[in-house]
């Protein structure tokens, strides 16, 4: 057995590396453990976007009506492979029984206090690596083809109002004059300002885990089979034998209830897949991120080249990929992008850890003093990483947070 001092973060995703982070300027040890290198899970495939206004959840009144439509295109923004339609039956429940206008005020507040503090944070995190330049200044320009459809009278800009988040509707020449490579078929888009993107998810990932080494932390290879109570600490046992910590915060994405299981809590975490398309060579380029509201997915240029990112699979944890779900965006791309050269692509698929209300789990878990939550954060984890990062640290130092953590909380679903 190997005593780990200080604290065990179980998750080398950008969540866990945030935790980590903020964790070791407080002056606490840290050791990180994960299967996977650094930064290579979800947030990985991300699309790049870091608002601080990302305030809408996934559920909202009337989406139900859009269901159908979405399963029954083959290209459309949402599949569930057909053998398991009857397991994330109750999950699908769970979600649009979420989006109740009494629901989605509470859950947008609380999504706002994670995401606000985005891009500061991620500042913040690079500063003095030599790779600030990771994330950019940037808007994010949801694109219509119809000028009409270009409202702000929908429930998900009504949330955003409630926020003060700083909005434009545009159209015709000044949507070309911002994105020249945008296809004519777009006549208005709504420009929200005042954000950022990543250039290279992953590699902010791989800088910042650096980053915890430099700061005295450890960054270890191995996966962890399961969490048990020893003591007044925790026992991981990993590939690496058993690693013995006085606490543990939980980090590891789609994999963390199955961890959960074996200890008594069961949580309605779902294995959202996402896929990307990397067009590695692509002959144009985009200033900002791109929404294509009516197809429901992103496109951003990067290191990489241009990424188009999104949709929705249920599959569960175990399936084989299903690379059709990403050369679907070859099409949909060249659609928004005319001249762009689909000649050379890369495909990927990564495991988002979705709960019904758009809400990661945030906290010590109840009945398991010492074991602390960060995980669930569905389509935002890019995003809401570095505030769960601070929340966490003030948590496991006991320093008083200063916020309502209510809505994270596991017992939610109990």
């Amino acid at each position: 057995m190997t005593a780990v001092e200080g604290t065990l973060v179980v998750g080398a995703g950008i969540v866990g590396i945030c935790c980590a982070l903020s964790l070791l300027e407080k002056g606490e040890r840290v050791t990180i453990i994960d299967r996977d290198a650094p930064g290579q899970g979800a947030s990985y495939g991300n699309a790049g976007v870091i608002s601080p206004w990302s305030n809408v959840p996934q559920s909202l009144p009337g989406v139900w009506k859009s269901i159908p439509k979405w399963l029954l295109d083959p290209e459309g923004p949402v599949a569930i492979r057909p053998g398991y339609l009857l397991k994330a039956l109750p999950w699908a429940i769970r979600f649009l029984r979420a989006g109740t206008p009494e629901k989605i005020v509470a859950v947008s507040d609380a999504m706002a206090t994670l995401a606000r503090p985005s891009v500061d944070l991620y500042r913040h995190h690079l500063n003095g690596t030599g790779h600030e330049g990771l994330v950019r200044d940037s808007w994010y320009l949801n694109v219509y083809r119809r000028a009409e459809d270009a409202s702000l009278d929908g429930a998900d800009w009504r949330l955003r109002a409630r926020q003060d988040t700083p909005v434009e509707v545009i159209s015709g020449e000044r949507l070309r004059e911002i994105e020249p490579a945008l296809s004519p078929e777009f006549n208005a888009a709504i420009v929200i300002r005042d954000q950022a993107r990543a250039i290279a998810p992953g590699r902010i990932g791989e800088v910042l885990a650096e980053k915890v080494r430099s700061m005295g932390g450890k960054v270890l290879r191995g996966k962890v089979h399961r969490l048990r109570p020893e003591g007044e600490g925790w026992i991981a046992d990993t590939d690496l034998g058993e690693l013995a910590a006085p606490k543990v915060v939980l980090a590891a994405g789609a994999w963390s209830a199955r961890l959960l299981e074996p200890l008594g809590i069961s949580l309605p975490l779902e294995a959202e897949r996402g896929y990307h398309l990397v067009f590695k060579t692509p002959g144009v380029a985009l200033n900002n991120s791109i929404l294509d509201v009516e197809r429901k997915f992103v496109t951003s240029s990067m290191e990489s080249g241009i990424r188009s990112a999104g949709t929705a699979e249920f599959a569960g944890l175990d399936a084989p990929p299903n690379y059709r779900r990403a050369r679907i965006f070859k099409r949909l791309t060249k659609r928004m992008l005319p001249d762009l050269n689909t000649d050379d692509v890369e495909e990927w698929m990564g495991v988002r850890p979705s709960f019904p209300d758009s809400l990661p789990c945030i906290g010590e878990l109840p009945g398991l003093p010492g074991l602390f939550a960060a995980f669930g954060h569905s389509h935002y984890g890019l995003m809401m990483a570095p505030a769960t990062g601070r929340i966490v640290a003030d948590l496991v130092t006991a320093t008083p947070a200063n916020l309502d953590l209510a809505p994270y909380r596991a017992e939610r679903f109990a």
